[in-house]
């Protein structure tokens, strides 16, 4: 790792008006880690940013000294990419901000907010934009890599509402693009994650969301109940999206002590529509097993993200694989790999894709795999970063297992795979653009601290 002793912490603390914490003062600790607790850096200075020329200052003096720089949003990067050894930490978290055009379904929203606090606000006039199902995630990380979540069927992918963004650039320059100004960065940033700049604001479409039927539905695990459930979701209507976790019972109030520690489905769910067709849109579903846990039922949307999230691991040694379906064997497979792990928390998350997704072009952004039909999230959580590595080849050969001879991947749940993960996100043509973005944007890499995409060479 790069260390940057001769970061000049007076001077940048005089030109901010946001707050600078260096490794003497309180609250360093805290401030220091991600969501994942076991990345243990020591950055020489997290600056929590005030607004977009506190951006440009800290980009610019990265830039001037050499330091590494870590963009944090809401810090949830498999990879640690959150924070630094030795370099400069930009933390958005205090531009947390969010304008709302009610009339015109359009908000713009400082990429420091995190999803819950932006469907909350939006919810408060019944609109949404779909982002990812964790209420804690920031809203600039989880958009500029695509956004997966509890209205991917309805309506597509969170960049796919994405009209427009504020970004400030290596050279400290801050720019407005859209559609028809800076029309290729625009379209690098919608999929092609943090390699660009540091994105302070982005406009999105909002759209006409308020009460919807939603909430978890817990079924005891087996292969045909895994098979069962995402056929299900797949022949459900597209206002229909479900996310659901293959794991080990947790002990939990709810769930029955007897199960604890057993194979359980939890499904996370949303129907964006009527009350009375999302029941029957569920009850394929519900009729697969007993329901172990059923808080599925009418609710405002801002809800889905409501409650606890739960203690945060200190390392997750897991993958991601975007496929057509389900391979034949593939329950018996999770269940299989589940029996054999170590790590505290093994999930398979099986997310059931298609609808509006699919329907934009595939060269409208640098999202890779518009087609794929699902996504196998493959989570290995535990509270030991030495058996860190023992983790990822558990969840490296799940994926592998359930891959159906594709290495495609989604960008945003990948963890450090290096070159190999980025050529796995994005199919050689995309790659290839994004290249060129790159070398225009960021010749000197600045912003590498990612899934990173090298500048192509002249």
């Amino acid at each position: 790792m790069e260390t940057t002793p001769d970061i000049p912490i007076s001077n940048l603390r005089a030109n901010l008006n946001g707050n600078v914490i260096a490794p003497d003062d309180p609250g360093y600790d805290d401030a220091r880690h991600v969501f994942f607790t076991g990345f243990d850096r020591r950055p020489a200075a997290i600056v929590r940013v005030a607004d977009a020329s506190d951006v440009s200052r800290v980009v610019d003096l990265a830039r001037e000294t050499g330091a590494e720089l870590a963009v944090r949003s809401g810090g949830h990067s498999r990879a640690g990419f959150g924070t630094s050894e030795g370099g400069i930490v930009l933390d958005l978290s205090e531009m947390n901000a969010v304008e709302i055009d009610p009339e015109g379904r359009t908000a713009w929203a400082q990429t420091g907010i995190t999803a819950g606090d932006y469907t909350k606000a939006t919810g408060e006039h019944g609109l949404a934009t779909g982002l990812g199902d964790t209420a804690s995630v920031g809203v600039g990380g989880i958009t500029l890599g695509g956004g997966i979540g509890f209205l991917v069927r309805k309506h597509g992918l969170t960049i796919d509402d994405v009209l427009g963004a504020e970004v400030v650039t290596a050279d400290g320059e801050l720019l407005e693009v859209d559609e028809d100004t800076h029309p290729d960065l625009f379209w690098a940033l919608r999929g092609g994650g943090g390699n660009f700049g540091v994105a302070t604001r982005l406009r999105f479409r909002l759209h006409e969301i308020d009460e919807v039927v939603g909430g978890m539905l817990m079924l005891p695990a087996s292969a045909e109940v895994i098979v069962g459930l995402v056929a299900a979701a797949e022949a459900a209507p597209e206002e229909l999206s479900v996310i659901a976790n293959v794991t080990k019972a947790p002990p939990l109030p709810f769930v029955p002590a007897e199960q604890h520690g057993k194979p359980v489905v939890m499904a996370r769910m949303v129907y964006a529509g009527d009350a009375e067709a999302g029941e029957r849109a569920i009850a394929p579903i519900r009729a697969l097993a007993t329901p172990l846990a059923d808080m599925v039922r009418p609710i405002r949307y801002p809800e889905i993200y409501e409650g606890p999230e739960g203690p945060r691991p200190a390392i997750d040694g897991g993958t991601n694989v975007l496929v057509d379906g389900l391979a034949p064997g593939a329950g018996e497979t999770i269940l299989e790999h589940l029996e054999t792990s170590t790590a505290q928390i093994p999930a398979a998350q099986l997310r059931v894709l298609g609808g509006a997704m699919t329907r934009v072009p595939d060269d409208a952004t640098a999202f890779g795999y518009r087609g794929a039909k699902l996504m196998v999230n493959v989570a290995a959580m535990d509270e030991s970063p030495e058996e860190g590595p023992e983790h990822k080849a558990w969840a490296s050969s799940l994926a592998t297992a359930l891959s159906d001879g594709t290495a495609a991947a989604y960008v945003g749940f990948l963890g450090d795979e290096g070159e190999q993960g980025v050529r796995r996100a994005y199919p050689p043509a995309t790659l290839d653009r994004l290249d060129q973005v790159k070398r225009q944007y960021d010749p000197d890499d600045l912003f590498r601290l990612n899934e990173n995409i090298r500048p192509a060479e002249e």
